[in-house]
């Protein structure tokens, strides 16, 4: 009997990005839509209900980690990771205020996103090493 894979929804703005964490996460998680804003990912994430979502924190209309709160408040994932290449220990604040267990850097993310979503899907916070 195949293993149910846990259901994502993927944001950010750059095509590139997207292509790729879409075959890093291929294997493991089952990829249900894909936004490129974050008003978009609201609505998608309303309409889909991923178990995690993985966002940009810049993009057009509202950044990723307000998105992700207003998703968390919602109720409408589990979890959220996002996605940056900013390695700020003020943006890694922000987002824990939020309610976001996942910050992954992009120039790790193939290291780091398989961990960082599995970590969150248990409840447990995951931040890349920003050194």
């Amino acid at each position: 009997m195949p293993r149910i894979k846990p259901r994502l929804l993927l944001a950010d703005d750059h095509e590139d990005l997207l292509r790729e964490v879409t075959v890093l996460l291929s294997d493991d998680f089952e990829l249900i839509g894909i936004a490129r804003d974050g008003l978009e990912l609201l609505e998608s994430a309303a309409n889909l209900v991923p178990d995690v979502v993985i966002t940009d924190f810049k993009m057009p209309k509202m950044s990723g980690i307000e998105a992700g709160r207003r998703l968390l408040e919602q109720r409408f994932c589990k979890a959220v990771v996002l996605l940056t290449m900013y390695g700020d220990p003020q943006l890694v604040r922000g987002a824990r205020e939020a309610g976001i267990l996942g910050y992954v850097l992009k120039e790790k993310a193939a290291e780091d996103l398989i961990p960082a979503v599995f970590s969150v899907l248990e409840g447990r916070t995951f931040v890349s090493s920003l050194a």
